[in-house]
């Protein structure tokens, strides 16, 4: 009696799908654990905001050794 539940076939069918994405897998620099493929995308601002934070840092280390 199947009634009302799923039967072994459509679990086994369903459970055998496998969800494709357009994201690249795997890591930017092969050898290297981060950044993951994906980063550039998920993070376009990032270099612009990494500069902007090293010139910040670089500005407050040389007017302490003033």
């Amino acid at each position: 009696m199947s009634k009302g539940f799923a039967t072994e076939n459509l679990i086994s069918k369903k459970s055998k799908k496998k969800v494709i994405s357009n994201e690249p897998q795997g890591r930017l620099i092969s050898w290297s654990p981060w950044p993951p493929a994906n980063f550039q995308t998920r993070y376009p601002a990032f270099p612009f905001v990494l500069t902007i934070l090293i010139l910040v840092i670089g500005q407050w280390y040389l007017s302490l050794l003033r």
